[in-house]
């Protein structure tokens, strides 16, 4: 017999059914998954060996779970993850509120239903994405809102006294019976709010004022929360801590590859930038490495966290930047250039909390750094180091390359040159392609370009060129030969 064909109470009892609480419907899957080796949670990366095995352990403990984290860290994704683990479908008493269970009804709809028709009380069924319930928390939130209160226009209605269960209107948390129930930003919840979910997770059912109704709901409860919020805007009352069962800790990438998998998957591009735009690999690892710099600097509240959004949205500037620049120039396909990193600026300024000598600084002025502190550090991966104090008979592998600034009165490279011209202009620099060649022999004739001018950037921010910013592009120029005409 198809669950389809099930329509009745009677037919589920035939049919064999047995129904289960959802924390054992969410173990027993998982079990599952677990013993044939499948993947838990898609899509999510650097997680397989902290957050995800702590993750399976709550489920498997039956335990309500709280996830830690900065902002950007996955934490809903994996929540919203969850309702794989749930059975497809599941019977519940048609046209109820709050998706009673036919083996063990709750409310007073449900019972009185039964009562009267027996076998015959009529069944749906709810699929599992359907079981998911989310409520962000705002300071706003009533216990209305979330428990449930008196409707005076359903007693009015019924013609039912104040003191009759029926006149109750459910809120968010008895509607997600039989579901998980997400509450992201927990201790943005009012104390007073937050006090009202005390008997739920610790007795499994509702009081709603005055009435001695107990509803025992069968929830699985995940929260949400940011450790900057226990003592920035509110903070997880202590007895409510108590009755979460297991808190894990969530984290950011932790090395630029996972990084650069992460906002691969997540950037949404136009394929018509994919197919015009080629971005070389090491532009990809100088991407990341912003936000790696970000997560260190001194001009960033570090306690805020800087998102893996940052480094997503950024990569859609930066091909948005290459796709503008070659509509303007007309060219159909074009190089992904270092100087097109001026455009994930707005992607970056948006997203990072100063401190006060970053706000002296201004967002756009730190936002520049961070590109700069990124190609410092990325450089000595590309080509040899360069070390602050160099002896005297030192030979240094850029001295040809300096000199041939020294000897030019000034190298531009626009923003908007077509594509022809800006390779001309950097396979000008007979010394700077020499040691392309000799540091990256294999190098692929399209990605040569960009680490060209990486070697370029890289050179001044070590201090052996200097570079301005023109209204339409950069001028490189020899550091002590620019001085010495200056003075």
């Amino acid at each position: 017999m198809k669950i389809s064909t099930i329509k009745t109470l009677g037919q589920l009892k035939d049919f064999g059914y047995k129904s289960k609480s959802i924390k054992d419907e969410l173990r027993d899957n998982l079990r599952v998954r677990i013993s044939e080796g499948k993947e838990t949670f898609t899509g999510i990366h650097g997680y397989e060996n902290t957050v995800i095995p702590e993750l399976e352990r709550a489920i498997l403990s039956r335990h309500n779970i709280n996830l830690l984290g900065l902002r950007g860290q996955a934490k809903t994704r994996l929540a919203r993850q969850m309702i794989n683990l749930l059975d497809e479908w599941i019977p519940i008493i048609e046209d109820s509120e709050i998706n009673d269970d036919p083996f063990n009804p709750i409310s007073r709809y449900a019972v009185n239903l039964i009562e009267e028709k027996g076998d015959d009380t009529p069944i749906g069924w709810m699929h599992r994405s359907d079981r998911f319930a989310e409520k962000l928390a705002t300071p706003d939130v009533t216990v209305a809102d979330i428990i449930g209160d008196v409707d005076p226009i359903k007693a009015a209605n019924l013609k039912l006294s104040y003191a009759d269960d029926r006149v109750i209107h459910f809120g968010m948390i008895p509607r997600a019976n039989r579901s998980i129930f997400v509450i992201n930003e927990l201790p943005d919840l009012q104390a007073r709010i937050q006090v009202a979910l005390f008997n739920i997770l610790q007795e499994g059912d509702i009081q709603i004022r005055g009435f001695k109704l107990r509803l025992p709901l069968d929830i699985q409860f995940v929260f949400t929360a940011n450790p900057e919020d226990y003592t920035n805007r509110g903070s997880i009352v202590t007895p409510l801590k108590d009755r979460i069962g297991s808190q894990i800790l969530t984290h950011y990438p932790e090395t630029i590859e996972i990084a650069k998998t992460i906002t691969q998957q997540e950037a949404k591009l136009d394929l018509r930038q994919s197919d015009l735009v080629h971005v070389p690999e090491l532009a990809k690892d100088l991407l990341e490495q912003i936000s790696f710099q970000a997560r260190e600097s001194e001009f960033i509240d570090h306690k805020s966290g800087i998102s893996a959004r940052m480094s997503i949205t950024a990569y859609e500037n930066l091909l948005s930047t290459a796709e503008h620049r070659s509509l303007r120039s007309g060219d159909k396909n074009t190089l992904l250039r270092l100087s097109d990193f001026i455009g994930v600026i707005p992607s970056i300024t948006g997203k990072v909390e100063l401190v006060y000598e970053g706000e002296q600084e201004g967002a756009a002025s730190v936002a520049q750094s961070l590109i700069s502190e990124a190609i410092k550090t990325l450089f000595p991966e590309h080509f040899p180091k360069i070390e602050k104090l160099e002896k005297e008979d030192y030979e240094s592998p850029y001295q040809e390359l300096i000199n041939w600034f020294f000897e030019e009165s000034g190298f531009e490279l626009l923003d908007d040159i077509p594509e022809n011209e800006y390779k001309a202009k950097l396979d000008s620099i007979t010394p700077l392609n020499n040691l392309i060649k000799e540091c990256h022999p294999g190098i692929n004739e399209n990605d040569s370009y960009f680490i060209k001018e990486f070697l370029l950037w890289g050179l001044v921010e070590y201090k052996k060129l200097s570079k301005y910013r023109l209204s339409e592009g950069f001028r490189f120029k020899d550091l002590y030969g620019s001085y010495i005409s200056g003075l």
